[in-house]
């Protein structure tokens, strides 16, 4: 029997003469890409378009900041629970249902506010808005992997999470705009007729690619032969066998410290600036813009070196897991030091560390999921992963609220809320750092060895049936 090094200095050849092998397609993957980037522009603009109209629907509607943090964790609701779901029947539903089928309830979940401005609406309109955008991040994903072999993931994987950079960069001075000219519910409206001109275009354009199908055992497979046979399909695998190993367990330990960064920044950070800073709307639009820009470069920058690490044979412990671990813990460092920095030439740089370092961890966590899952478990996986990462948002909002509301003063209950923050931060990118290791746990659960050519081979040569995904 071939080892596994073997079969991936061979395989290459066999791919290259296997008649059913699918070419890729360079166009159709990046104007998918182009249009999955533009999902979650629009997702990111919706999750941050209540932050951005904090200050104003608090005055107008004389709610509380406990209250203001209900409504803000309501959109948490069903956000983890949705993309469970979702996740397990993204193997029997197209992705280009999914995506459609999501962007047109981010236009409806936009509503409810319009029709009633109350607590009531903005929690029915948060609650729906969740739901809907569950499991967007993990689907859009799983989207551009049937577009993308293995070692060309890295940049369509950092523009796609680029998007909530991105999102924030131009919704944030645009949304601020309407809010300021037009009232906070002219952003609202103009959401949902965004979201809504985006579902049309994707059902047009947004089909399934061709690398969605199984890989091959890494105990062995006919791809050492140097022949054009077909490889072996994947095990299926207990689904608690694939959660319990250790990538998995660290991608969601740094994708929930970055989670909750992320949960306090759209919920409470644009009203930091303007209450704390004493930053006006523009002002505070502007350092969200600067902080989403910095994000941005770092998806661009960190992403592509990992996949080139990658080929150039580097572990992806230290190419895609410990980025992870290292960018969540010193995004911790700075939440915990920025509080007690008086001078604002320091503080604004350690804020946009806090809560823009974490950026890299999402592209790269699932870049290690997806390596020590069988592909065709990977859209359910990626929704488990999706869900339990993302449950800060769920608490840390309303947690936020309950400080500043029982703490002695504002400034006060800002750095108890900061501090728990980077608790959390630190713990969770330490369990990464030392959990992640792709190599051993795909050796672990018997898959192809990770980065190497037979990992890509089945769904590269069409050697298994397609799902139907």
């Amino acid at each position: 029997m071939a080892t596994p090094h073997t079969s991936s200095r061979t395989a290459p050849k066999a791919l290259e003469k296997h008649p059913e092998s699918p070419e890729f397609d360079r166009r159709r993957a990046w104007l998918i890409t182009a249009m999955v980037v533009a999902f979650m522009l629009i997702n990111y603009a919706d999750k941050s378009v209540l932050g951005l109209a904090a200050v104003p629907i608090m005055d107008e509607l004389d709610i509380s900041n406990s209250t203001y943090g209900v409504i803000s964790s309501s959109f948490s609701i069903l956000f983890s629970l949705s993309g469970l779901v979702v996740g397990f029947v993204s193997s029997r539903i197209s992705s280009r249902a999914l995506l459609f089928t999501m962007a047109l309830l981010w236009a409806v979940a936009q509503l409810p506010v319009l029709v009633v401005a109350a607590v009531p609406t903005l929690i029915a309109g948060r609650v729906l808005l969740g739901a809907a955008e569950g499991p967007a991040a993990s689907m859009s994903m799983h989207a551009l992997y049937k577009w993308f072999p293995l070692d060309r993931r890295g940049l369509p994987s950092a523009l796609q999470i680029s998007g909530a950079a991105l999102g924030t960069l131009i919704a944030a001075p645009v949304v601020t705009w309407l809010i300021t000219a037009f009232g906070w519910r002219s952003a609202f409206a103009a959401l949902a007729v965004t979201s809504l001109t985006w579902s049309l275009i994707w059902w047009r354009v947004g089909h399934d690619g061709p690398y969605g199908q199984a890989r091959p055992r890494g105990s062995g497979g006919s791809g050492s032969s140097g022949t054009s046979a077909p490889q072996p399909s994947e095990p299926r695998l207990p689904y608690r066998k694939l959660l319990l190993n250790g990538t998995v367990v660290g991608s969601i330990a740094g994708a929930f410290g970055a989670s909750w960064a992320l949960a306090v920044s759209h919920a409470w950070l644009p009203a930091y600036f303007r209450t704390q800073l004493d930053m006006t709307p523009g002002g505070a639009a502007a350092a969200i813009s600067g902080i989403s820009a910095f994000s941005f470069v770092l998806l661009l920058a960190v992403s592509p070196f990992a996949d080139a690490l990658n080929r150039r044979g580097v572990s992806s412990r230290w190419a895609n897991g410990a980025p992870q671990g290292i960018a969540v813990v010193v995004a911790g460092l700075a939440m915990a030091s920025f509080s007690f920095v008086g001078d604002g030439r320091l503080q604004v740089p350690l804020i946009a560390v806090a809560f823009g370092a974490n950026a890299i961890v999402f592209p790269l966590h699932y870049m290690t999921t997806a390596a020590v899952v069988p592909t065709h478990q990977r859209g359910a996986l990626f929704g488990i992963v999706a869900a339990t990462g993302t449950l800060p948002g769920l608490v840390a909002p309303f947690l936020t609220g309950h400080l500043l509301d029982t703490a002695g003063s504002q400034s006060a209950g800002y750095t108890a809320s900061f501090l728990l923050s980077a608790a959390v931060m630190l713990l969770s990118g330490l369990t990464a750092l030392v959990y992640i290791r792709p190599e051993r746990d795909a050796r672990r659960l018997g898959l192809a060895p990770v980065g190497s050519a037979q990992a890509d081979a089945p769904a590269q040569a069409g050697a298994s049936k397609p799902l139907a995904q």
